[in-house]
């Protein structure tokens, strides 16, 4: 099931009032978020980034927007990608492992998706399980890309709370996978492109 959420409703405020707090929000990473009450307007812009970076899909539905001309971005780390990535998938890392295997961001993530991608591009986005391609669209969103979708559940599923799998993930949804990379897809050679 395809999830699309607006920000519409009415707080009594107007949107003068509610622009600084957009902007804040935004910081803290939680516009994809938001939710506000029936009836309140908000700026153009404020209303279509939080509607772009709220395109949810399954596994299942990511699969069948490929054959609609759409891209799977994968954002996990090269390490990752490489035991096992949705056929036919690009990967640019949205973080690498750092000294003592901690995780940081890539601080080519956004040149390395820009000179690969057009803004315009038709992109699935996803990760392991949903967190890191969420993040992913909303800083793509925030550069101008408007054609993004995010894949809940990413490669091995979302969890829930108690630990199961709310969400399967593209793996355990017998979708293609594949252990090699498409030539050109992987992350040295969409890298050089971005040199």
């Amino acid at each position: 099931m395809r999830e699309r959420f607006r920000c519409t409703g009415g707080l009594g405020a107007s949107s003068g009032d509610i622009v600084p707090l957009l902007l804040l929000m935004a910081a803290v990473s939680l516009l994809p978020v938001l939710v506000l009450a029936p009836g309140l307007a908000l700026p153009a812009a404020a209303d279509k980034l939080a509607t772009m970076s709220a395109n949810r899909v399954t596994s299942i539905e990511a699969a069948e927007m490929l054959e609609q001309g759409y891209e799977y971005l994968d954002v996990r780390s090269r390490p990752e990608f490489d035991q096992g990535h949705p056929s036919g998938a690009w990967n640019v890392p949205l973080l690498n492992a750092g000294p003592g295997g901690r995780m940081q961001a890539n601080a080519d993530f956004m040149a390395v998706v820009k000179a690969n991608f057009a803004p315009d591009a038709k992109l699935l986005v996803g990760c392991k399980s949903g967190g890191r391609s969420a993040r992913a669209v909303q800083m793509l969103a925030e550069v101008g890309y408007s054609e993004l979708v995010d894949v809940r559940g990413g490669f091995s599923g979302e969890p829930d709370p108690a630990g199961g799998v709310a969400v399967a993930g593209w793996k355990d949804s017998g979708l293609p996978v594949s252990e090699q990379p498409e030539a050109g897809h992987s992350y040295a050679e969409l890298r050089e492109k971005g040199d």
